[in-house]
């Protein structure tokens, strides 16, 4: 029986281009201009109506799949900070009215739920924000009686939660109302420029090397995959990731770092019939006369900010195989960013791993 192999190199940039039919990595590296967009739409004053606004509270109505995730990661930046309630919920809540601020996101104009939410939600009077595409049956409910945030770019389902963090970053900011509509935008004008610059370092023309993606795709290649938070926002990042690594056709649980300590026996217990025992060789491994294939090893990735490396990087020690993932590497200490940028840095990263993950067949 032969052993499953990597259908490409990494490091073959024609090959991977080649082979990428679905238009994966492109999709990905439209992450930038997706915040770009939004940005656009905050500058115009799309909406301007919440700015200075004290509503009684904020829900936050999402889709499934990206939109889902972004909304719990912005509940993880910005909850403390609003100045009222932040909430996620699945639909408009019987008690909103017009102290309420409203926000329904999806990939799907035609999901019922969104729309029965903003239905419901401009009968009740609050404000209402939609960054739903603007067709179907969210166009008759939401035209005119909204503030439309739609997609203004194209890019796969599986590749537009930043664009919905940025929606859900940018009513929170204009509530608080600090600084100009220029500065709201500007923030994330930047945010955009920092996804852009990892998607650079993450094309397909740079070497495994040099390209951060690259790095973590081989380095989950062959290996259970645990993915960890060192706090709240990071877990939600790390929840986020390991669908993302799903859609890949690798398995990947995700948990906070300390659920992962209180486990790492478990998880890290040598198996007696390790691949990586001299015994084993998958080449003529028969499943008839050999039993099951050893189970691959366990790797775990911890996600961290700037504010939490180090104390992430000591806790590390518990685990025997982890690996610190961080938006910046040691060595760029001339390289600062928000923990928001960071945030849409990391997501961007694995999203383009786990495009390179499926391209290449790693998960098999």
């Amino acid at each position: 029986m032969t052993a499953p192999m990597p259908l490409l190199d990494l490091d073959d940039s024609e090959g991977l281009s080649a082979a990428d039919s679905e238009g994966l990595l492109r999709s990905v590296a439209m992450g930038g201009a997706q915040i770009r967009a939004t940005a656009s739409a905050v500058g115009e004053g799309v909406i301007s109506r919440l700015a200075g606004l004290r509503p009684r509270s904020v829900v936050l109505i999402p889709g499934a799949g990206g939109a889902r995730h972004g909304a719990r990661i912005a509940l993880a930046l910005v909850g403390d900070s609003v100045g009222c309630p932040l909430l996620v919920l699945d639909r408009t809540p019987s008690w909103a009215g017009p102290l309420d601020v409203i926000v329904v996101a999806g990939d799907d104009a035609g999901d019922p739920r969104l729309v029965e939410s903003v239905d419901s939600a401009v009968r009740r009077g609050a404000e209402v924000v939609v960054a739903v595409p603007d067709e179907g049956p969210m166009r008759a409910v939401a035209a005119g009686r909204t503030m439309a945030l739609p997609p203004r770019l194209y890019a796969s389902p599986r590749h537009t939660m930043t664009r919905f963090l940025a929606v859900f970053l940018a009513v929170a900011a204009e509530i608080e109302g600090k600084g100009s509509i220029e500065d709201r935008s500007a923030v994330l004008g930047r945010i955009a420029d920092a996804v852009d610059a990892e998607a650079l370092r993450d094309g397909p023309s740079n070497e495994v090397f040099h390209n951060p993606a690259k790095s973590l795709a081989t380095r989950m290649s062959g290996r259970r995959v645990v993915l960890c938070g060192s706090g709240s926002v990071t877990t939600a990042l790390a929840e986020f990731s390991s669908v993302s690594l799903m859609g890949s056709g690798l398995n990947a649980a995700a948990a906070e770092l300390s659920e992962v300590i209180r486990s790492a026996r478990a998880l890290f217990a040598p198996d007696a019939t390790s691949r990586d025992s001299v015994f084993h060789d998958p080449f003529f491994h028969d499943p008839q006369l050999d039993g099951a294939l050893p189970t691959p090893p366990a790797r775990a990735f911890v996600f961290a900010t700037e504010s939490t490396r180090g104390e992430a990087r000591r806790r590390m020690d518990a685990l025997a195989d982890a690996d610190l993932v961080v938006a910046a590497d040691e060595d760029q200490t001339n390289v600062v960013i928000s923990e928001m940028e960071q945030v849409f840095v990391l997501a961007s990263r694995v999203d383009m791993a786990a495009a390179y993950v499926q391209l290449t067949g790693g998960a098999k």
